[in-house]
């Protein structure tokens, strides 16, 4: 059985810091592309980071490049994601999706979401 599973998400004043976590289990986690995501109320989920099995590098959207950092644990099945420098735009849900290839056919995974809100 699939499970992807975020924490971490909470309360946080602009300008501070959160690291959310995303512990997955029921595939090959060190197969699959990792990424984060969010949407806030009103909008388009869109891409925050991603990062590739191996070999690859990763990518960030425009309005978080420099401020978070994606990272993965292979040994602990896990993705992190460092926020700094939060903004009140960065209030939203985040979500945490894993994609794998198996058999020739792509499987697609998300959890089930981490409340970020920034206000002072």
């Amino acid at each position: 059985q699939v499970q992807v599973v975020e924490s971490g998400g909470g309360l946080v004043q602009p300008g501070g810091s959160l690291r959310l976590s995303c512990a997955a289990s029921g595939f090959t986690f060190s197969s699959a592309t990792m990424s984060w995501y969010r949407q806030a109320p009103g909008k388009e989920r869109e891409l925050v980071a991603t990062m590739p099995s191996a070999g690859g590098s990763t990518r960030y959207g425009d309005s978080v490049k420099g401020r978070f950092t994606i990272s993965r644990d292979n040994t602990k099945n896990t993705v992190y994601l460092q926020m700094n420098s939060l903004k009140p735009e960065d209030t939203a849900v985040y979500y945490c999706n894993a994609k794998l290839t198996r058999m020739s056919l792509l499987y697609n995974y998300w959890g089930q979401g981490t409340q970020v809100t920034v206000s002072s």
